[in-house]
């Protein structure tokens, strides 16, 4: 059990790092923490329809439509009909918000290397198989 309460304190710690960092990357800027969560995921899978999307960002379809909704009005995504499905939308980034993902995408790109930095080339692939295995069964 000592273990597991070992694992636990980790990880708390290193999501509430994680967190103060992404916060400190993110309050400058004009979005919100969905908002840029939203156009991560979009980035990094393309364009989409509104459940997937929810479903990537472990959100209600409702509060996924409200975080698109802001992110239209502000020019960084757009919805268009699905074409096989007209009670469905394709959510997708304008190019304003492929700069926005690129952006944010720089900055995790250096989070990454600040940890790899502290980590062997050996411990920076057990790793990777970790989290792998890990983000595959959560």
């Amino acid at each position: 059990m000592e273990t597991i309460e070992q694992l636990n304190a980790e990880l708390v710690e290193f999501f509430n790092r994680f967190a103060s960092w992404e916060a400190s990357v993110i309050q400058p800027g004009p979005l919100t923490l969905a908002e840029t969560h939203a156009i991560e995921v979009l980035g990094h899978h393309g364009r989409m329809n509104m459940k997937n999307m929810a479903q990537k960002l472990g959100v209600t379809t409702g509060t996924t439509t409200v975080t698109v909704d802001r992110l239209e009005g502000s020019g960084l995504a757009r919805r268009t009909p699905a074409e096989n499905d007209r009670r469905s939308y394709i959510i997708e980034l304008t190019p304003e918000g492929e700069d926005a993902f690129l952006d944010h995408h720089r900055h995790h790109l250096q989070l990454a290397t600040e940890i790899a930095s502290v980590l062997s080339d050996e411990e920076v692939a057990l790793l990777i198989a970790i989290l792998e295995k890990v983000n595959g069964t959560i």
